[in-house]
């Protein structure tokens, strides 16, 4: 099954260079100049991934990004941008990012980074999970508390997912990093906190449901 991804550069040389060897790799690529045609070319299409470039004419990634997730929570967004600032990496992982690769990056890390993307998604598992009062929907990325629908991006769905498969159990900072960004280090790390959060902050009124920072080692979903 193809991969249909929306590839948003401003730099043509590289646009030419990365579409070319996705391509070759076998995927199916859509390229926009500019942020407001990536963005009416999403909202016209249909994509298993979108990969952005943040400074862009006309509309940045910052705010493509935004109005995308204000449409659609689920469909992985990476970021490509030569902001190496760790503050920047962090907006853009709190606008509804799910990943960030700072230029110069390889085409192969892109790659493996799309992949992670696709076999997380394709995995197969139960769609309907119970978490204290909640109900996690896998399926759709969505959690149900009653009459409440709380929608989640894929990487936050994949991060309690993977919570939930080793409930009450700890996992080690770079075992969670490994299954969900492929490597470990100081970047993704700083990414891996920004998710944790915004799954604390869901799960803040079920008092019999806790991540757990252990210090020096990694988390724990206590339930």
């Amino acid at each position: 099954m193809s991969c249909r991804i929306l590839y948003a550069e401003d730099d043509q040389t590289l646009a030419f260079l990365t579409q070319d060897n996705l391509e070759q790799n076998g995927y199916e690529v859509t390229h926009c100049k500019n942020g407001q045609e990536a963005y009416d070319t999403f909202i016209s299409g249909d994509y298993d991934i979108c990969v952005f470039d943040i400074m862009m004419p006309k509309m940045d990634g910052f705010e493509l990004a935004t109005r995308i997730r204000n449409v659609d929570p689920h469909t992985p967004i990476i970021f490509l941008s030569a902001k190496t600032l760790k503050e920047d990496r962090i907006k853009g992982l709190r606008l509804g990012a799910d990943d960030y690769l700072v230029k110069p990056f390889s085409i192969e890390e892109l790659m493996l980074k799309i992949e992670i993307f696709r076999k997380r998604s394709q995995k197969t598992q139960d769609d309907h999970l119970k978490i204290g009062r909640f109900q996690f929907d896998t399926k759709n990325y969505l959690l149900f508390d009653g009459d409440q629908k709380i929608t989640l991006t894929q990487r936050e769905s994949d991060l309690l997912r993977l919570f939930l498969e080793h409930r009450n159990t700890v996992l080690r900072r770079e075992e969670i990093l490994k299954a969900l960004w492929g490597e470990d280090d100081y970047f993704m790390g700083r990414s891996l906190d920004v998710f944790i959060s915004r799954l604390r902050k869901i799960l803040v009124n079920e008092p019999g449901i806790s991540i757990d920072n252990i210090h020096g080692v990694g988390f724990r979903l206590t339930i």
